[in-house]
């Protein structure tokens, strides 16, 4: 498997695999989950910042309007953030909304959560869901 893997978009999101995701971790990165609040406090990544890109509705999953504006109010455009969710998804679509809004150094956690945890990495439960 690829550590890294580039969309054939004009967005040029950059996909990591789990073990590289670690290691850019290790090296000062910030991880970005955007899973629901739910989600994120079944299980998360140590020191995670939680922003939902997506709220469950009655009506199903709808994109969080002030994603953008709350991801400003914790990192600058110049941060490097690594972002997942739950399998991949989500964390595409929002790695490209980032990029789009000119932030630099964005890139995404193939496999999400779910991939984390059948490594074997750590995981936490400690609540730091981010309410703006």
């Amino acid at each position: 498997m690829e550590s890294v893997k580039k969309s054939s978009g004009a967005e040029e999101v950059i996909t990591v695999d789990v073990q590289t995701a670690k290691d850019l971790l290790n090296l000062g990165h910030r991880y970005l989950d955007v899973r629901t609040e739910e989600e994120f406090k079944n299980g998360h990544v140590e020191n995670a910042l939680n922003i939902a890109y997506m709220f469950n509705t009655p009506k199903g999953r709808v994109k969080n309007p002030k994603f953008i504006d709350q991801v400003l109010a914790l990192c600058a455009k110049e941060d490097h953030i690594l972002v997942g969710c739950q399998s991949g998804v989500r964390s595409v679509y929002a790695t490209i909304d980032l990029i789009h809004s000119e932030f630099k150094h964005v890139y995404n956690m193939g496999g999400g959560y779910i991939a984390w945890v059948g490594t074997g990495f750590a995981v936490t439960k400690e609540h730091r869901n981010v309410e703006l």
